[in-house]
Protein backbone atom coordinates (compact mmCIF):
# COMPACT_ATOMS: atom_id res chain seq x y z
CA UNK A 1 0.00 0.00 0.00
CA UNK A 2 1.70 3.31 -0.89
CA UNK A 3 0.20 6.58 -0.26
CA UNK A 4 1.58 9.75 -1.99
CA UNK A 5 1.04 13.32 -0.54
CA UNK A 6 1.91 16.40 -2.50
CA UNK A 7 2.68 18.32 0.58
CA UNK A 8 5.81 19.56 3.14
CA UNK A 9 5.12 17.27 5.88
CA UNK A 10 6.20 16.23 9.66
CA UNK A 11 5.87 13.14 10.45
CA UNK A 12 5.07 11.94 14.03
CA UNK A 13 4.69 8.16 14.86
CA UNK A 14 1.41 7.32 17.06
CA UNK A 15 1.35 4.49 19.16
CA UNK A 16 -2.32 2.63 19.12
CA UNK A 17 -1.20 -0.74 20.50
CA UNK A 18 -3.25 -0.53 22.86
CA UNK A 19 -6.39 -0.72 20.87
CA UNK A 20 -4.54 -4.04 19.59
CA UNK A 21 -6.48 -7.20 20.58
CA UNK A 22 -4.69 -10.72 18.74
CA UNK A 23 -6.81 -11.26 16.03
CA UNK A 24 -9.31 -8.26 15.81
CA UNK A 25 -7.74 -5.38 14.41
CA UNK A 26 -4.01 -4.39 13.98
CA UNK A 27 -2.73 -0.45 13.50
CA UNK A 28 -0.38 1.43 12.97
CA UNK A 29 -0.56 5.02 12.21
CA UNK A 30 1.82 8.33 11.23
CA UNK A 31 0.51 11.71 11.78
CA UNK A 32 1.75 14.35 8.96
CA UNK A 33 1.37 17.71 10.43
CA UNK A 34 -0.13 20.24 7.84
CA UNK A 35 -1.21 23.49 9.14
CA UNK A 36 -3.18 24.67 10.16
CA UNK A 37 -5.00 20.72 9.83
CA UNK A 38 -2.89 16.91 11.08
CA UNK A 39 -3.93 14.19 8.46
CA UNK A 40 -3.45 10.89 10.22
CA UNK A 41 -2.50 7.79 8.04
CA UNK A 42 -3.31 4.26 9.44
CA UNK A 43 -2.43 1.15 7.80
CA UNK A 44 -4.42 -1.65 9.69
CA UNK A 45 -5.18 -5.55 8.97
CA UNK A 46 -7.82 -7.60 10.26
CA UNK A 47 -7.96 -11.27 10.70
CA UNK A 48 -10.21 -13.17 8.57
CA UNK A 49 -10.90 -15.19 11.99
CA UNK A 50 -10.60 -12.19 14.21
CA UNK A 51 -14.10 -11.16 16.18
CA UNK A 52 -15.90 -8.06 14.10
CA UNK A 53 -17.83 -6.48 16.62
CA UNK A 54 -14.30 -5.88 18.59
CA UNK A 55 -13.12 -4.72 15.30
CA UNK A 56 -15.60 -2.42 14.85
CA UNK A 57 -15.63 -1.37 18.40
CA UNK A 58 -11.61 -0.52 18.29
CA UNK A 59 -11.85 1.24 15.38
CA UNK A 60 -14.17 3.20 16.35
CA UNK A 61 -12.92 4.06 19.61
CA UNK A 62 -9.35 5.14 17.57
CA UNK A 63 -11.01 7.39 15.35
CA UNK A 64 -12.98 8.49 18.18
CA UNK A 65 -10.01 9.32 20.22
CA UNK A 66 -8.41 11.85 17.45
CA UNK A 67 -11.38 13.32 15.84
CA UNK A 68 -11.65 16.36 15.64
CA UNK A 69 -12.24 19.94 13.56
CA UNK A 70 -8.36 19.80 12.81
CA UNK A 71 -7.78 16.09 11.90
CA UNK A 72 -8.49 14.65 8.68
CA UNK A 73 -7.98 10.59 8.69
CA UNK A 74 -6.73 8.07 5.83
CA UNK A 75 -6.94 4.29 6.28
CA UNK A 76 -5.58 1.55 4.35
CA UNK A 77 -4.89 -1.90 4.30
CA UNK A 78 -6.42 -5.42 4.32
CA UNK A 79 -9.76 -4.98 6.22
CA UNK A 80 -10.73 -8.81 4.82
CA UNK A 81 -14.24 -7.65 3.69
CA UNK A 82 -14.75 -8.05 0.40
CA UNK A 83 -16.11 -4.33 -1.58
CA UNK A 84 -16.79 -6.33 -4.54
CA UNK A 85 -19.96 -7.54 -2.68
CA UNK A 86 -22.69 -5.62 -0.48
CA UNK A 87 -22.02 -7.72 2.29
CA UNK A 88 -23.42 -7.28 6.09
CA UNK A 89 -19.67 -6.50 7.35
CA UNK A 90 -19.47 -4.15 4.39
CA UNK A 91 -22.56 -1.97 5.40
CA UNK A 92 -21.90 -2.36 9.22
CA UNK A 93 -18.53 -0.82 8.67
CA UNK A 94 -19.32 1.82 6.13
CA UNK A 95 -21.94 3.41 8.35
CA UNK A 96 -19.15 3.60 11.20
CA UNK A 97 -16.97 5.21 9.14
CA UNK A 98 -19.48 7.25 7.08
CA UNK A 99 -19.68 9.08 10.99
CA UNK A 100 -16.53 10.27 10.43
CA UNK A 101 -16.85 11.29 6.74
CA UNK A 102 -14.34 8.10 5.62
CA UNK A 103 -15.30 6.03 2.45
CA UNK A 104 -13.45 3.63 0.46
CA UNK A 105 -12.19 4.71 -2.65
CA UNK A 106 -11.08 1.10 -4.39
CA UNK A 107 -13.37 -0.42 -7.21
CA UNK A 108 -10.90 -2.83 -8.71
CA UNK A 109 -10.06 -6.38 -7.77
CA UNK A 110 -6.90 -6.05 -5.25
CA UNK A 111 -6.24 -9.69 -4.68
CA UNK A 112 -6.69 -12.66 -7.16
CA UNK A 113 -6.53 -16.49 -6.27
CA UNK A 114 -7.28 -18.80 -9.08
CA UNK A 115 -9.86 -18.30 -10.60
CA UNK A 116 -11.46 -15.68 -8.01
CA UNK A 117 -11.05 -12.13 -7.22
CA UNK A 118 -11.79 -9.98 -4.00
CA UNK A 119 -11.43 -6.27 -2.99
CA UNK A 120 -10.40 -6.97 0.60
CA UNK A 121 -7.69 -4.37 0.40
CA UNK A 122 -9.17 -0.40 0.14
CA UNK A 123 -8.37 2.91 1.14
CA UNK A 124 -10.97 5.02 3.06
CA UNK A 125 -10.05 8.74 2.82
CA UNK A 126 -12.60 11.82 3.54
CA UNK A 127 -15.16 12.03 1.10
CA UNK A 128 -14.59 15.62 -0.46
CA UNK A 129 -10.89 14.68 -0.99
CA UNK A 130 -9.14 15.17 -4.85
CA UNK A 131 -7.64 12.10 -5.49
CA UNK A 132 -5.84 9.63 -8.17
CA UNK A 133 -5.75 5.89 -7.42
CA UNK A 134 -4.66 2.71 -9.35
CA UNK A 135 -3.54 -0.36 -8.70
CA UNK A 136 0.00 -1.77 -8.69
CA UNK A 137 1.60 -5.20 -9.02
CA UNK A 138 4.17 -5.61 -7.20
CA UNK A 139 4.52 -9.75 -7.73
CA UNK A 140 5.48 -10.49 -4.21
CA UNK A 141 2.25 -11.51 -3.32
CA UNK A 142 -1.57 -12.30 -4.64
CA UNK A 143 -2.44 -9.11 -2.92
CA UNK A 144 -2.39 -6.01 -5.34
CA UNK A 145 -0.47 -2.75 -4.13
CA UNK A 146 -2.87 0.33 -4.77
CA UNK A 147 -0.86 4.04 -4.93
CA UNK A 148 -3.30 7.40 -4.49
CA UNK A 149 -2.14 10.49 -4.75
CA UNK A 150 -3.90 12.89 -3.11
CA UNK A 151 -3.51 15.94 -5.92
CA UNK A 152 -4.92 18.69 -3.91
CA UNK A 153 -4.75 18.70 -0.29
CA UNK A 154 -7.19 21.30 0.25
CA UNK A 155 -6.73 22.92 3.75
CA UNK A 156 -8.97 24.03 6.04
CA UNK A 157 -10.25 27.76 5.34
CA UNK A 158 -9.47 29.35 9.14
CA UNK A 159 -10.23 33.22 9.25
CA UNK A 160 -10.16 35.41 12.35
CA UNK A 161 -13.10 37.21 12.94
CA UNK A 162 -13.42 40.18 15.79
CA UNK A 163 -16.19 39.49 17.69
CA UNK A 164 -17.69 42.06 20.36
CA UNK A 165 -19.29 41.06 23.81
CA UNK A 166 -20.13 42.31 27.02
CA UNK A 167 -17.52 40.95 30.33
CA UNK A 168 -20.48 39.49 32.17
CA UNK A 169 -20.01 37.92 36.00
CA UNK A 170 -20.89 37.82 39.03
CA UNK A 171 -18.90 40.16 39.77
CA UNK A 172 -20.73 42.83 36.86
CA UNK A 173 -23.92 41.94 37.65
CA UNK A 174 -23.56 42.86 41.78
CA UNK A 175 -22.43 46.20 40.53
CA UNK A 176 -24.93 46.64 38.15
CA UNK A 177 -27.70 45.99 41.09
CA UNK A 178 -25.67 48.20 43.27
CA UNK A 179 -26.89 51.41 41.79
CA UNK A 180 -29.86 50.78 40.64
CA UNK A 181 -31.19 50.14 44.41
CA UNK A 182 -29.63 53.18 45.22
CA UNK A 183 -31.40 55.33 42.45
CA UNK A 184 -34.01 57.56 43.09
CA UNK A 185 -37.08 56.98 40.72
CA UNK A 186 -39.16 59.84 41.72
CA UNK A 187 -38.78 62.02 38.81
CA UNK A 188 -40.20 58.70 36.62
CA UNK A 189 -43.12 57.90 38.33
CA UNK A 190 -44.24 61.80 38.58
CA UNK A 191 -44.46 62.53 35.17
CA UNK A 192 -48.12 62.26 33.40
CA UNK A 193 -46.35 61.05 29.87
CA UNK A 194 -45.92 57.43 29.42
CA UNK A 195 -43.29 57.91 26.99
CA UNK A 196 -41.69 60.48 28.94
CA UNK A 197 -41.65 58.20 31.93
CA UNK A 198 -40.39 55.33 30.10
CA UNK A 199 -37.33 57.54 28.54
CA UNK A 200 -36.15 58.79 31.62
CA UNK A 201 -36.22 55.27 33.41
CA UNK A 202 -34.06 53.68 30.13
CA UNK A 203 -31.31 56.60 30.13
CA UNK A 204 -30.77 55.96 33.67
CA UNK A 205 -31.07 52.05 33.21
CA UNK A 206 -28.55 52.22 30.09
CA UNK A 207 -26.43 54.36 31.58
CA UNK A 208 -25.42 52.00 34.49
CA UNK A 209 -25.59 49.23 31.94
CA UNK A 210 -22.73 50.43 30.23
CA UNK A 211 -21.11 51.50 32.84
CA UNK A 212 -21.13 47.70 34.68
CA UNK A 213 -21.26 45.68 31.88
CA UNK A 214 -17.90 46.86 29.55
CA UNK A 215 -17.71 46.01 25.97
CA UNK A 216 -14.81 43.78 25.21
CA UNK A 217 -13.04 42.54 21.13
CA UNK A 218 -12.25 39.09 21.14
CA UNK A 219 -10.33 36.99 18.21
CA UNK A 220 -12.68 34.43 17.08
CA UNK A 221 -11.33 31.48 14.65
CA UNK A 222 -13.80 30.32 12.23
CA UNK A 223 -13.28 26.88 10.53
CA UNK A 224 -15.10 26.49 7.63
CA UNK A 225 -16.28 22.65 7.25
CA UNK A 226 -19.68 22.71 5.87
CA UNK A 227 -20.22 19.16 5.25
CA UNK A 228 -20.32 18.79 8.94
CA UNK A 229 -23.76 20.26 9.71
CA UNK A 230 -25.30 20.31 13.15
CA UNK A 231 -27.38 17.17 12.20
CA UNK A 232 -24.67 15.00 11.74
CA UNK A 233 -22.68 16.25 14.93
CA UNK A 234 -25.95 15.61 16.68
CA UNK A 235 -26.05 11.94 15.18
CA UNK A 236 -22.46 10.89 15.83
CA UNK A 237 -22.77 12.21 19.62
CA UNK A 238 -25.76 10.43 19.66
CA UNK A 239 -24.50 7.31 18.27
CA UNK A 240 -21.38 7.13 20.20
CA UNK A 241 -23.63 7.40 23.29
CA UNK A 242 -25.32 4.46 22.81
Amino acid sequence: MCILVQEDLDFSPISLDNYCKEKDIEVRAVRLKITPIQLIIQAIYRSPSGNFSNFLKNLDSILNTWHNIKVEFVICGDININYLENCNKRQKLDALLQTYNLIGKVSFPTCKFKASSTTIDNIFITRTKNYIINPHINGLSDHEAQIIMIENTVLTNQTNKITTKRDTNDQSILEFQLPLSHENWEDIFMEDDANTSFNKFLNIYLRMFHCCFIKKHTHCQIISKPWLTKGIQTSCNRKREL
